[in-house]
Order: C-alpha cells, then sequence, then structure tokens
C-alpha cells in the first residue's frame, strides 16, 4: 500500500478543528499520513493530538499573547450582542466576522501555494465557509467538509444559514435572507473582486464558499436533517452523523452529599467563555438544585470566588470522554457539543449567542432532541424545570437513544477517512 498524505484545513475554532482531528485519526489508523494547516494560534492544538502542522498566516502576524487578547476584545466587545435575534445581529456581530473571514482568505492567499507546495497532498480537506482559491489551483481533489450546520449548504426549501429560523417559518427565512445580502453586499463586493484576481469567477450574492466536484462531508446527522427542495447528490454529499475524536478517559470528581444526583455539564464553547456573568448566573441556580453540574468556564477561572459545593468549574473537559457519563448538557449551540450530545444519546438545553447556535437551538427542539432557551431571558425554576425534564421525560429519552445508536453505527470519522483515501485512486 502507498501511503497518501492527507491536508486538513480547517477554519481557527475549536469546532471545525476537533471535527477534522477526528477524521484525521481514522486517517492514520489507516495506515496513511495526516497533517494539518493552520493558523499559527491553533498549531499546538493539532500538536497536541500528534499530528504535524503548518502554519499559514489568516491575518497579520503578531505574536500569541497579542493574537488572544483580539479575539477576547471581539468577543467581549459584542456580549451587548448576544442576546440580540439573529437578525438583528448581521449588522453587527454577523458582519464584523464575515469581514474578518474574507480577510484570512486573503491573507492565505499569500502563504498556502507555498506550504503546498511543501507538503504535496494527495488530497485537501477544507472545514470554513469562504473560499481559498489556492486549494483550487493545486491540483489535487479537495474535499468541503461542513461542520456547522447542514444549512450551510443553501437551499430555498430550508432556513437560511444563522438564521434560526424554523424549518417552515418561510417569512422568518426571507426576512433574514434579505436583511444578510442588503449588509453583505459591500463584503462580498471586495471578496468577488479578490477572486477575480486570482483568476476565479465571482459568487452570486450571499455566496462565499462553494461544494467540491469531488466530495462534500456533512456533519451533520440525518435523524435531525432539513426537508430539502432539492435533495443532495448523495454521489457527491455524504452525511457523516458526526465525526468525534479520541480522547483520554476522564475521572468524575466527588461530589460529597450529591452522588446520587444527575449530573449536568454546562459549557459555551471557548469564546462563550468570556460571558462570566452568564455563567455565574447558571452556577448560582444549579447551587439552589439538587443536580451535580461540571462548568467549564474557559480562561476566565481567576473571576470565580466560592463555588456552590454540588458545582465544580475547570478550565476544559475531555468531551467525548465526559458526555457519555452526564444526564444533560447546557450549550451554547456549536455544532461539535451539538453532535456529540447527540452521539451518545444525552439531551441538550441549548442557550445560543451566535453562529450556527441559532440554528442548532432552534432544530434541538423541532427535532425533540432538546430545549431551546433564550440566552438571558429565563428564571431560575424554567432552567431547572427544563434540565428536570430532561433526565425524565420518556419520549426525548427514547429518541435520543433511537438516534445515538443510528450514529454509533455510522461509524463517521471511519466513513469520512474511507472516502477521502478514496478520491485519488
Amino acid at each position: 500500500m502507498v501511503s497518501k498524505t492527507i491536508a486538513f484545513f480547517p477554519e481557527a475554532a475549536f469546532g471545525p478543528a476537533l471535527n477534522s482531528v477526528g477524521i484525521a485519526q481514522a486517517v492514520e489508523k489507516f495506515g496513511h499520513k495526516a497533517v494539518f494547516l493552520s493558523d499559527p494560534g491553533f498549531l499546538e492544538v493539532y500538536q497536541g493530538y500528534g499530528f504535524e502542522a503548518f502554519p499559514v498566516n489568516l491575518s497579520e502576524p503578531m505574536p500569541p499573547e497579542q493574537m488572544a487578547k483580539f479575539w477576547e476584545d471581539f468577543i467581549n466587545g459584542h456580549i451587548p450582542n448576544f442576546g440580540k435575534a439573529p437578525v438583528d445581529q448581521i449588522g453587527n456581530y454577523v458582519k464584523d466576522c464575515w469581514e474578518a473571514i474574507v480577510d484570512s482568505a486573503k491573507w492565505a492567499e499569500k502563504d498556502l501555494p507555498g506550504v503546498l507546495a511543501n507538503i504535496r497532498p494527495d488530497v485537501i480537506c477544507v472545514d470554513n465557509v469562504v473560499l481559498f482559491p489556492a486549494i483550487k489551483r493545486y491540483g489535487s481533489p479537495w474535499v468541503r467538509i461542513i461542520s456547522c450546520s447542514e444549512n450551510e449548504i443553501e437551499d430555498d426549501g430550508i432556513p437560511p444559514h444563522l438564521s434560526g429560523c424554523g424549518e417552515t417559518d418561510f417569512a422568518c427565512h426571507r426576512r433574514f435572507r434579505e436583511r444578510f445580502n442588503e449588509v453583505i453586499k459591500p463584503i462580498h463586493d471586495d471578496f468577488n473582486e479578490f477572486l477575480r484576481s486570482t483568476g476565479e469567477e465571482p459568487y452570486p450574492i450571499g455566496q462565499f464558499f462553494e461544494a467540491s466536484p469531488y466530495l462534500n462531508l456533512l456533519l451533520y446527522p440525518e435523524p435531525v436533517k432539513f426537508n430539502r427542495s432539492m435533495p443532495l447528490d448523495p454521489n457527491l454529499f455524504q452525511y457523516l452523523e458526526g465525526c468525534v475524536r479520541q480522547e483520554d478517559p476522564y475521572d468524575l470528581p466527588d461530589f460529597p452529599g450529591f452522588e446520587n444526583s444527575p449530573l449536568v455539564y454546562v459549557s459555551f464553547g471557548s469564546l462563550g467563555a468570556g460571558d462570566v456573568d452568564l455563567l455565574k448566573r447558571v452556577i448560582a441556580a444549579l447551587g439552589n438544585s439538587n443536580f451535580r453540574a461540571l462548568v467549564n468556564v474557559g480562561d476566565y477561572k481567576d473571576q470565580y470566588g466560592e463555588i456552590p459545593s454540588n458545582v465544580r468549574i475547570d478550565s476544559w473537559y475531555p468531551q467525548p470522554s465526559l458526555i457519555p457519563q452526564v444526564d444533560a448538557v447546557i450549550h451554547h449551540g456549536g455544532n461539535n457539543t451539538f453532535t456529540e450530545c447527540l452521539y451518545f444519546g444525552k439531551p441538550a438545553i441549548i442557550m445560543p449567542y451566535v453562529w450556527d447556535g441559532h440554528d442548532n437551538s432552534t432544530r434541538v427542539q423541532e427535532t425533540g432532541h432538546g430545549f431551546k432557551l433564550p440566552r438571558y431571558d429565563w428564571a431560575e425554576s424554567e432552567l431547572l424545570e427544563k434540565i428536570q425534564r430532561c433526565v425524565d421525560d420518556s419520549a426525548m429519552q427514547e429518541k435520543l437513544r433511537s438516534t445515538s445508536e443510528h450514529m454509533k453505527r455510522s461509524s463517521g470519522p471511519e466513513t469520512a477517512a474511507r472516502l477521502i483515501l478514496d478520491l485519488n485512486e
């Protein structure tokens, strides 16, 4: 067998990064080499899992501590927008993100040709929402990985990406699309000028990426997929049912006096951890309950004082090892945690604040796998009642069991690896 080199280029965010790790682990299990193209700030993430990683600047180079401060300020500056409806975030958070995303594509074009020439990958797997023209020009097959909600691949019959609209709320669909295209047009025009400069054809309004002509991998599970007006071609689009990575085992801490109580895990992701006041409010509510709780507070652990005896906080948890041991999860709706909860059959209460969290929170409730809860507009009694329903609702538990069994039978990472490795046979 000739060993192949598969290059992964995820967005510089933990959801896409860790989902790609799951596929890369399967690639290496089959005897091939997986490497990562990475924003410099994420190199250590991939190296920590034993992969070789090559830096690609996605913004103006700066020291790691300065970059971390930039993103901390970016998120903290947008916390006042986190409670707004998705359509009302278009003119602030969404617009600012798309400006940064387009800039990342321009910066990547400086480094990518040389990095690819050095690595000489047989296949390139891209998990992002924007086209990097050098990937198409390189000459090897390229794969698009969609780690966010499947509506990242647009269809007129389903909710637009980032909208949080109900599946059949077509007035909501229309209102969001019109507002998005209005606000995003100057950014889109600028991106099209960049595409022309690289020899690429411009995209229609609202589109920043395209489906791969080789293979597209959706991490979304089929039990929650949308009813599209134009079904996706099964020869080009594969639902992976999640791509849960392997982590070291996690031993639960002791909770004296609460040993037999249901266990809740709370995480709003690495960026959402900056919403310290909200997490303190959740912790206080849990402290007034009989539940045990583990809370991910990210890099802000020093901002917490005394913690209730039934709650433990930490800066990070190995979710694929922890979630199987809990009874319910409260999270922000990131697709990584969304699919892990479904994979392990755990009910979720999603309190979204940005991006595909809005879509996933609506979808988890529409499909009976959990609840959507406004990020700030909730009472303590409401939160605790929903946690108890997650524990007690037999119909929800049965649906989750069925979805979990379906996803585990599908072996998403192995399926993805086989399809990728077969591309240039």
